[in-house]
Parts: structure tokens; sequence; C-alpha cells
């Protein structure tokens, strides 16, 4: 419990300044829930202001995936603050940035080998969208120009991820502004074909057909790129169907149209291998990354290229700029340092192959939920799982919301999407925490029901 000096404090904390991002200030700030300021995070838990310890049951928000705290990270940076704490990105660069390029690289599939770094998923996506574009343009197809995406589809928040994302609160406010052209997929999720599947569902293939109806709608010589995510997360984890995407790729390399994988949750290790491209065996043109490539530990994030579409970039006078885009933070130091570490981490610790691990027990502990009170789905993938539950009558997304803050009182911090609650907890948790976890679960969904 709090000491009085820190009950103090948080009493006295002024919340009204604060525009927290993806949340609903008014309630957040009407209630001042205690369980929800953390005030530490270490290992698989984070430790609130009063004193309450929390199992992290997201790894943060799908990025603290070896844990939080650890010290190979912690003393990296630590060291990294020592020797320099920030090295500009145009025209300069660090010995460490150039060789986390080169790790990064030997780990992505296929020719992918030029690593462009940005500061979050979202950077990435729109930083992707624009190196096709100008990728054909250099070619000499400047008519390709349309971007396709996927219904429910989540690609962070610039202008460019909302065009092609297909979350409809995350565009309706700012429709006027997005790409135009942009045309979208259907989604992948569908209960009354695949509800209940463990791993990938049989069904659903066929969907990645829609590309060839959306190809001759617009005709492929106006089409720049497909982007879709290897498995949903921010949705609520929808698993792709046996041949999807392969399906999708084998469909963009006829028509000359670019496939970038949205590997921001799927990247390093979470899917069982190091990329969602490699785990589902279709190799993509450009992978954007986030998230776990240090841990969530400094903001950083970028974009993996296929060879091909760097010689094409690699035009022109030796003295000219290629491409007119970068970030003041592109490769910062400190996240560098903490990418580096993570890497280290990653490979001695068998990261992927631990995921697939811990897979096998979400797979049990998610789906002996079958049969709770108003639990209507269940999916889940390696490092993944999600369940889907019914909607109070009026009221979309208050069951899950109910169902978050009982989960909290029993010391687990979960992830909820309108009436989907999603899970992704770190590597490092124990069977035994796993199996606790879905205990408490059960309890939450019997007290909202």
């Amino acid at each position: 419990m709090m000491d009085a000096n820190a009950a103090s404090a948080v009493a006295d904390l002024n919340l009204d300044p604060y525009w927290m991002p993806f949340t609903h200030n008014r309630y957040f700030k009407q209630h001042r829930p205690l369980d929800r300021l953390m005030a530490s995070a270490k290992g698989a838990y984070y430790t609130t202001v009063e004193g309450q310890q929390l199992f992290d049951g997201l790894s943060g928000l799908w990025c603290c995936g070896l844990g939080h705290g650890d010290l190979r990270i912690t003393e990296a940076v630590k060291r990294q603050l020592d020797t320099a704490d920030y090295v500009p990105a145009f025209q300069v660069g660090s010995p460490a940035t150039f060789k986390l390029t080169e790790r990064i690289a030997s780990l992505a599939p296929g020719d992918l080998n030029r690593v462009f770094f940005t500061n979050s998923g979202s950077e990435g996506v729109d930083t992707a969208l624009k190196m096709a574009l100008a990728y054909h343009r250099l070619r000499g197809e400047a008519s390709r120009t349309r971007f396709i995406g996927r219904e429910k589809a989540y690609h962070g928040v610039g202008f460019g991820g909302i065009s092609v994302g297909g979350m409809v609160a995350n565009r309706k406010m700012f429709a006027p502004s997005m790409i135009p052209g942009v045309d979208h997929l259907p989604h992948t999720h569908n209960p009354a074909e695949m509800a209940f599947s463990r791993g990938q569902p049989e069904w659903g293939a066929h969907l990645a057909d829609e590309l060839e109806r959306l190809v001759a709608l617009h005709d492929a010589s106006t089409i720049a790129a497909v982007i879709v995510e290897p498995l949903q997360g921010s949705v609520g984890v929808v698993v792709p169907p046996m041949g999807y995407l392969e399906r999708l790729r084998e469909i963009c390399s006829k028509h000359g149209i670019l496939l970038i994988f949205d590997e921001v949750i799927c990247g390093f290790g979470r899917m069982g291998d190091w990329f969602g491209a490699q785990a589902f065996n279709a190799t993509p043109d450009l992978i954007v990354f986030a998230k776990g490539v240090n841990n969530g530990t400094v903001p950083m994030g970028g974009v993996i290229a296929d060879q091909k579409i760097y010689d094409t970039f690699m035009q022109g006078p030796e003295h000219a700029v290629e491409l007119f885009h970068g970030y003041t933070y592109s490769g910062h130091p400190l996240a560098v340092a903490a990418a580096h570490a993570t890497l280290d981490i990653l490979v001695e610790d068998s990261i992927p192959e631990r995921f697939g691990a811990l897979g096998k027990l979400l797979e049990e502990g998610v789906h002996s939920l079958r049969g709770e009170p108003n639990v209507i789905d269940i999916r889940n993938y390696a490092g993944a799982c999600a369940f889907d539950l019914t909607p109070l009558p009026g009221a979309p997304g208050l069951r899950a919301v109910r169902l978050f803050e009982d989960a909290l009182k029993r010391g687990f911090l979960v992830r909820f999407t309108a009436d989907t609650i999603a899970l992704g907890p770190p590597v490092i948790s124990t069977e035994s925490e796993i199996h606790a976890l879905f205990e408490a679960l059960r309890a939450s969904i019997r007290a909202v029901a």
C-alpha cells in the first residue's frame, strides 16, 4: 500500500492537462482510478501507485515481449547515454546504427535487406507507402497511385495509415483529408465459418481473390501496393486463414503490385518466428516494424525494403539525395542501443521458439473459456490470443470495459477493443502465471455476465 506521502502526492495529482491517447478522458479523470496509475514495471508485472501488482497481459501494448526492466537492455541504454546522447541521421551516422541495420536485414526473409528507421509504426506505414509510390514513379509507372488496404485493419494514425486502415472510428472524423482512391479488401473474420479456431482457420483463403476483383475494377496499372497485417492485432487477434497470405503474394506478383506487411505487432518473435512473413510463408516487398525491435524501451520503428526497391532509388548523381524523407530521431542512439541488446536476447535466449511454446499454453488457456457466459468466439496464434463477448444491448463495448476493470481488481491488466479482450503476455510468463491469468478472466467473465 502507499505511504502517507505517496498517497498525498497522488491525491494532489492534476489529471486535467494530459489529453490521453485512445482513452475515455472524461471517464478516467472523473473516476481517478488508482489501479490504472502505474508506478513501476519489472518482469511480467506493473506496480500501481497503490502498490498493487498487475500481471501484464499484453506486454505493454504488444511491445515489451521480453518483459520489463531486463538489465541487459537497461545497461546498454545507460552505456549509450555515457557515450553519445544524440547523433543526427542526416548526412552522418553512427557505427552502431549501421550494424543494427545489418542485423535486422539478416533476420528478414528473402531479399528484404535495406532498413530505414522511423520512430513508430505509424511513421513506418507512411514511409512504406511513400516508398511504394516513388518506386513505381521511378520505374516509369507514375499511374500506380492507388493503395489497397483491408477492412478492420489498423495501420497507425498518420493520414496514410488511417487511409489504408479499416477501423471506422479512426477514419470517420478525417475523411476529407485521407489519401484519395484507396480501396479495401474484405476482412477475414467470419465467426459463422471459423469460430473457436485454434491457430490458422481452414476457411477463408478464397477471400484473397477479392484482390483480383479490385484489380479488374481499377486496373493493375493504377495500383501501387497492397498493405495488410499478417495477423491483425489491434482489432482483436484476427489470424490469417491457411493459404490466404500466400495467395495475396501470388496476385500481387502477377500484377506488378507491391505487397507491404505491417509487422508492428508480429515482428521479432511473437509469431514463433522472426517475422509473420516467415511464420505464414509469404514474403512481401516491404515490412513495417516497431514495438518488439527494442522491447518498447525507446521509441523506434522502421521499414525493411527489398533490394530491388532500394536499387530503383539509386539513380541520378551520386551526390544527390535519393529519397527526400526522414525523421529527426531516425535511428536515435538510445533506441539503437536498446535494439542491439534486445536482438542479443532474442537470439541467445531463443525467443521466437519460446513464444511458440508460450503459444501452446495460451491456446489451452483461452479455449478453456469456451462455454463461459457471453463468450462467442475465441482465436489464437503463437504468442497472441483473444476472445469476443456478446455486446450489452444498446451499449457496445461496455461489457469489455467492465471485464477490464474487474480483471484489474484481480491483479491482471488486459486489453479491450470494442467487445474483444486481447492477450499477448511477455515470453517470460510462467505456466502458473498463464493459468492464473485465465482463471482470473473466467471469474471476470462470470462477474460481468
